[in-house]
């Protein structure tokens, strides 16, 4: 099975902890295998072997309290 990774672009992190906020939430999306995220970049990869909604991740990204769009 071949793993897919898609990137976002997330607005308002500044920190380690905001990273590891982003990571939390988004880590429990279905179908989410791993989350890299960088506070000083403002970018967030998913990476799936399934599947993944955009508007899964976004909604997860809402709610650990920062805004993101697809790259």
């Amino acid at each position: 099975m071949s793993q897919t990774t898609t990137a976002y672009a997330v607005t308002g992190m500044t920190c380690g902890h905001c990273e590891m906020s982003v990571t939390e939430e988004v880590t429990q999306v279905p179908g989410v295998d791993a989350v890299k995220v960088s506070a000083s970049t403002g970018r967030l990869e998913v990476t799936s072997s399934a599947p993944v909604d955009d508007s899964d991740v976004l909604a997860a990204v809402a709610e650990a309290g920062y805004s993101a769009q697809r790259a």
